[in-house]
Formats: C-alpha cells, structure tokens, sequence
C-alpha cells in the first residue's frame, strides 16, 4: 500500500474518533444539565467535570500536580460513572479509555443522577 494511502486512512481514523469523542463527552455534559459545548473550553470543562463528580473546585489543583494528578484524573471519572448509575470498573474506562467510554455513556440511555448530597 501506497504511503500516501496509509496516512490519508489514519488520519481519516483519527478525526472520526475526535468527533466521536467530542459527540460523547457533549452529550455527556447536557446529560448532566451543563452547556455541551462546555466540554471544547480548556479549564471550564475542567470545572464542569468537577461540578458533575460533585469535587470541590480546589482540585483543579491537584490537577496540575504530576503523578497525583493520574489519581485525581481516575477519581473524578469514577464519581462521573456513579452518578450515571455506572460500575467502578466503567469509571476507569472513562479515564483510561475515554474516546470509546464517553461516547458510550453520552448516547446511551443513562441519567444523571447528580453527586450525592
């Protein structure tokens, strides 16, 4: 195969999997009673992932800290699934594979339930 082939064939791919992440995730956010388009903001996604796993805004934060911010990353994706009615082991697709675990939870039938109380 040509190699002018082969990278018109990835980047093909590529770009189907960031709108499917993009269509995921934007779903995901108006699930949960947030503007979609919340999700292409650096920073205020940040802040509305943090609102959907029911953090406190400090933990941006961590976010910023190397290795901690791995745990963090794990957690906030966790408590995103519990308040979706979803597993723990859905919770760590969604921060270890995001660009097929998001776009699951966006167009499934899945309800926000909001961080507990």
């Amino acid at each position: 195969m040509d190699d002018s082939v082969v990278g018109i064939l990835v980047t093909v791919v590529g770009l189907a999997v960031v709108i499917a992440m993009i269509a995921g995730i934007w779903k995901v956010f108006e699930k949960a009673g947030r503007p979609g388009w919340g999700c292409l903001i650096p920073l205020y996604n940040l802040v509305l992932l943090l609102g959907m796993a029911g953090k406190p805004l400090w933990w941006i934060v961590l976010l910023i800290i190397p290795l901690v911010s791995i745990v963090v990353v794990i957690m906030i994706n966790i408590e995103i699934a519990k308040n979706f009615g979803k597993s723990t082991g859905y919770g760590l697709g969604l921060a270890l594979l995001p660009m097929f675990f998001y776009p699951m939870l966006g167009f499934s039938n899945a309800r926000y339930q909001g961080p507990p109380a």
